[in-house]
């Protein structure tokens, strides 16, 4: 058996009180960390991070710590790594995990629409990483989400693709920054995952897309998130600067 254990590490994964983000919150406290759940405070956001920290709780008391936060806001991000430098002693591990979707044509699409998912996808990104790395801890690191939309390039995505293309992008730079501090920046691009963002694809979408799959189904978000902790575990010491695609073998 060769174990991950992050035992007295701190990570923080915005846009963890639903889907994937969730499920690499649960995923990372298996493991023994303590888990920052960053959630932006709308909707039922705050409820979803604050049950699923008292989830975790049970399990190891103060393990998890819930922060509201618009990751779109410099000033709301840069409180919040302040916070966790208060409440945890510095951080470990971030993940990039939040993001929003606002698909359209580019004839059609509105400059509020192109400038909401460029403003959460790829600034709140840079924000993240900047004031993260005011707080990490030498040998830690970052994995932001990247997609398949950023490769394959789908129809009504200008913005969502143009963003997740520029959070790999990143990840590059970084990972010759930071590694002085031997901190480690990855991107992960996952396809067509089966969360409940999915669920709303029409049944004739889905059939067409999983023909594209080699493997002939959707990902779980349970495979995304050990690909996370893989590339945050010293098992993936020496990867930097990479962008690891999750999809099945997807090639469009």
């Amino acid at each position: 058996m060769i174990p991950i254990d992050l035992s007295g590490k701190v990570a923080l994964i915005t846009g963890a009180s639903q889907g994937i983000g969730a499920q690499i919150a649960r995923t990372f406290h298996r493991a023994g960390a303590t888990v920052v759940l960053n959630h932006p405070g709308l909707d039922n956001t705050a409820a979803d991070a604050q049950a699923l920290a008292d989830e975790l709780n049970v399990h190891r008391t103060d393990s998890a710590v819930v922060i509201a936060a618009d990751v779109s806001r410099p000033d709301q991000v840069q409180a919040m790594m302040g916070q966790v430098q208060a409440q945890c002693g510095g951080l470990d591990f971030l993940v990039n995990n939040a993001a929003i979707i606002k698909d359209r044509t580019i004839a059609k699409m509105g400059l509020d629409e192109w400038d909401a998912v460029i403003d959460v996808n790829l600034s709140g990104v840079f924000y993240g990483c900047k004031y993260a790395l005011e707080i990490m801890r030498e040998g830690g690191a970052i994995v932001s989400f990247g997609s398949i939309a950023a490769i394959q390039g789908f129809f009504g995505q200008a913005n969502y693709a143009s963003a997740k293309a520029g959070v790999q992008a990143m990840m590059r730079v970084l990972s010759r920054e930071a590694a002085r501090r031997n901190i480690r920046a990855n991107a992960v691009a996952p396809g067509v995952i089966d969360t409940s963002m999915a669920a709303t694809i029409p049944e004739a979408v889905r059939a067409e897309m999983i023909k594209n799959v080699p493997l002939a189904r959707f990902g779980t978000t349970e495979e995304v998130a050990n690909v996370v902790l893989f590339l945050c575990s010293p098992l993936a010491s020496y990867i930097t600067g990479q962008t690891l695609e999750i999809n099945g073998g997807w090639r469009g």
